[in-house]
This record gives C-alpha cells, structure tokens and sequence, in this order.
C-alpha cells in the first residue's frame, strides 16, 4: 500500500483514531470559545474603565488560545470530512477573524473614551459556528428523521 501525500504532513492513522471523537470535541472548543469571549469582554470593559487609553487592554490569552484550537480542530476535521470540514474550517476563520476586528473596535472605543460595545460580529459568527459545529456532532439524533423526508 502506497502511502498518502498527506501521510508525511500528517499521522492519518492517528487521526482516523480520533475521527468518531473530533466532532465532539469542536463543539466543546466551540461553547468554550463562547465563554471565554463573554470574559474577554468583560476584561475588556474593566481595563477600559481602569485606564483613560487603550494601553491597559490586551488581547485575552484563554479567548486566542481557544480559537487558535478551534483553527486547528477544524482544519484536523477537514483531512477527516473533506466536505464537512471545509464549510466548518470557513465558518471558524470567518469567526476568528472578526474576533480580530471587534478587539481593534474595543481598542478604539477605549481610546476615544466610547462606551465598550459587545462583539457584535463575532457573536453572529459564534453562532454560525455552533449550529454547524452542532450539526456535525449531534446528526445522530436527528439522522432518523433526515432519512425519512430526503
């Protein structure tokens, strides 16, 4: 048996091992995700009140570290379930990314002493990405009444 080209890049028989679990897991990253969001706003608000510029916020390390995760879950998931993986890859960058955008948002409303907002973008995004991600986890409980309308 000739080895994959993606063999060199990446364990496939590893990750086939943990194939049954990995949509599990996105999902448990992905509502940790959510948490952590709701504490990195809150960090936010606080060290916006605490100092009169956008010098005392900086980004929230569990926030990055979960999506960093999310990012890497999602493209493992991808090698495993090309079609489903790839339309949650997407769904995860797309999320990641406004995450960077509403943390530079956050920066300049503390810099122009605004009100903090909450991450609005970010927040439809998580949600996007937790249907998904959902889906993909929990098909089973509805797999039976999937197969009898299509």
């Amino acid at each position: 048996m000739l080895p994959s080209p993606l063999e060199f890049l990446v364990p496939l028989g590893a990750l086939e091992s943990v194939a049954d679990v990995l949509p599990f897991a996105i999902l448990a990253v992905v509502l940790v995700n959510v948490v952590t969001r709701l504490l990195a706003q809150r960090s936010y608000v606080q060290a916006a009140a605490d100092g009169d510029d956008d010098e005392a916020m900086s980004r929230y390390l569990p926030h990055e570290t979960a999506n960093v995760l999310l990012v890497v879950l999602s493209f493992a998931f991808m090698i495993v379930e090309p079609h489903g993986g790839m339309v949650l890859s997407i769904l995860v960058i797309g999320m990641v990314i406004s995450d960077f955008f509403e943390y530079e948002s956050r920066r300049v409303e503390a810099r122009n002493n605004l009100e903090i907002d909450r991450p609005n973008s970010a927040l439809v995004a998580s949600v996007l990405v937790i249907a998904y991600a959902g889906y993909q986890a929990l098909f089973f409980v509805i797999q039976p009444l999937w197969s009898a309308i299509v």
